[in-house]
């Protein structure tokens, strides 16, 4: 039992790492958040080195980092000086948190990037003459960023409405991370 109760542990934290490199994070990100999401207590950085076989300062940036999207926080310990830590595990909050305060970023940067490139296709469509090769390329890419526009808008609307819609929701969802239990009732944080 013990055999397959590791197995599951290490296979889940194999598993998000690789889904982290995936998203262009680190792996160690992923594993870091697995080993403290199936953490029945908080682990410290030195915890968590020895646990994942990695250098404390890889493990050091790394939790800065999910501290940063809110997927770990810092809590603390009686009678402890080293920084320890627990995942958070209200997905929805990890979602809301990663779409408010880092996709929310990239959206609005790209889509002030296409819409500026998108005026400045368009000034030469509306300056050059009609029949110009230089007026049907303009034209072209003045039609390939406006779609692109449209469709950032159309996500940066669709972020908005999850944001909203989260926030008017009244109930805590199950495994949120705030005390309580989740559906299999397991006691959580």
């Amino acid at each position: 039992m013990a055999d397959q109760l590791r197995e599951a542990r290490e296979g889940l934290i194999q598993s998000l790492g690789r889904v982290s490199a995936f998203w262009g994070f680190s792996k160690i990100v992923g594993q870091l958040y697995g080993l403290l999401y199936l953490s029945p207590a908080p682990l410290s950085l030195d915890d968590m080195a020895v646990a994942l076989g990695a250098s404390k300062g890889n493990v050091s940036i790394n939790v800065r980092l999910l501290e940063r999207l809110g997927m770990v926080r810092k809590v603390w310990q009686r009678g402890e000086r080293k920084d320890y830590y627990e995942a958070e595990t209200d997905f929805w909050q990890i979602v809301k948190d990663i779409l408010r305060e880092r996709e929310k970023k990239e959206f609005d940067q790209a889509l002030r990037s296409v819409s500026d490139c998108l005026r400045l296709a368009a000034e030469v469509t509306g300056r050059t003459g009609a029949g110009t090769p230089i007026r049907a390329e303009a034209a072209f890419v003045e039609g390939r960023l406006r779609r692109m526009e449209e469709f950032f808008k159309l996500i940066d609307g669709f972020v908005h409405s999850v944001l909203v819609l989260e926030d008017l929701r009244f109930p805590p969802p199950f495994g949120s991370g705030r005390g309580g239990a989740d559906p299999a009732g397991t006691p959580t944080r």
